[in-house]
């Protein structure tokens, strides 16, 4: 029994010795000097880490009210521009209520309606919207669509006639016109109305 002990004793002396080797091997001796720069690095690096976290913070922040901002604005983008069509519809309201009652005549209802129509132009124009002008100019892909093709005096590719107005909002077209071009007579293609049979 003694010598199975002893046989322990000798097999753990060499386990402790590691042991105490490796304790040995991360113990490192250093001027004082030398340890209160590291102590400083230390302190300057968790410093930047916290600097660090709280720019992530804000940064963090900063986007969310961002994004809040732009929901708001996408909301109520429109708002001044629905404030001035609630004027135009109680004019419109006004009108049309007066034509129910008979009260005005027909000059007087035509005349209101125009006065609605000046407003609501000068509404869309104030906010950067103004008509195509086509008519009687060569047809351009980008401001108009074609819708047929007629004879006329007028050169080739011209609009004749705009059938649907189109409309700039500033410098982009909002709306195409829609329009009827011009073909030459002599392009005109030729049928036979009385085909000959062989």
């Amino acid at each position: 029994m003694n010598t199975n002990h002893k046989k322990e004793k000798e097999e753990k002396k060499p386990e402790a010795q590691a042991e105490q080797e490796a304790v040995q091997e991360k113990l490192i001796t250093l001027k004082e000097e030398e340890y209160n720069r590291l102590k400083e690095e230390v302190l300057k690096s968790q410093d930047h880490q916290e600097r660090l976290l709280r720019m992530q913070a804000d940064f963090d922040n900063a986007r969310k009210r961002m994004e809040k901002q732009c929901q708001d604005f996408t909301k109520y983008a429109t708002e001044g521009i629905i404030s001035e069509l609630l004027g135009i519809l109680d004019d419109l309201e006004r009108t049309t209520q007066n034509a129910e009652n008979k009260s005005a005549n027909l000059e007087t209802f035509l005349k209101g309606i125009e006065m609605i129509l000046a407003h609501l132009y000068e509404m869309l124009k104030k906010n950067g919207v103004k008509p195509i002008e086509v008519e009687g100019r060569p047809f351009d892909p980008h401001t108009s669509e074609a819708l047929m093709q007629v004879d006329s005096e007028l050169p080739e590719h011209t609009v004749v006639e705009e059938l649907q107005k189109g409309y700039f909002l500033n410098d982009r077209v909002l709306r195409t016109a829609k329009v009827k071009v011009a073909t030459a007579k002599a392009q005109k293609e030729l049928t036979p109305q009385n085909p000959q049979k062989d």
